[in-house]
């Protein structure tokens, strides 16, 4: 009785050995990177990184971080979870013929960090592992044009809500943020 069933099993662990290794590639590769995101942690937002922004309404204004001093920041950051500096969602900059021409960017969100492997500062253009692309958008360029771009993996890219077709690149150490519409691989 045990032989009938012992074969049967070995077969079965040998033929499903590869279905479970292949379900989890990375768990190495995430420990990994998870390692390193501890010794390269946020500096700013209090040191996480933001959820995503919420949609606005059309109309809505340019929100400015006004501290009790009186001092008001209009830049493109987040602070405690906040989105400030975000142009106005019927800002005609944004409008594209062709929304996400090249495609969409999947890999977006807070859980995704990157570092940038390329930059081609005179296109205004960076790549990310695996070929991913992207063009900061040219109004938005003098805001990154100092960022420290290899430092490691010290970007997250956002879905902008409120402007289709175009994405947010957020920086994990300075807590601006500036927009980017994805090139393709």
């Amino acid at each position: 009785m045990k032989r009938r069933f012992g074969l049967p099993l070995v077969v079965f662990l040998l033929a499903a050995t590869p279905v479970i290794i292949a379900q989890h590639p990375n768990e190495e590769s995430h420990e990994h990177a998870s390692a390193q995101r501890d010794k390269n942690p946020p500096r700013a937002n209090q040191g996480h990184v933001p959820p995503a922004p919420t949609r606005r309404e059309p109309s809505a204004p340019v929100q400015e971080e006004r501290h009790e001093s009186g001092k008001v920041n209009g830049w493109q950051h987040v602070n405690h979870d906040q989105w400030y500096g975000h142009d106005r969602p019927d800002d005609a900059r944004f409008r594209l013929d062709h929304p996400f021409e090249h495609g969409h960017f999947a890999r977006f969100g807070p859980s995704y960090r990157y570092k940038v492997i390329r930059i081609d500062r005179d296109h205004h253009r960076f790549w990310f592992p695996g070929g991913f692309y992207f063009e900061v958008a040219a109004w938005d360029w003098a805001n990154c044009v100092d960022w420290c771009w290899n430092c490691g993996d010290d970007f997250v890219v956002y879905e902008d809500p409120d402007h289709i077709g175009w994405y947010m690149l957020y920086n994990i150490h300075t807590g601006l943020y500036v927009h980017v519409t994805y090139l393709g691989t």
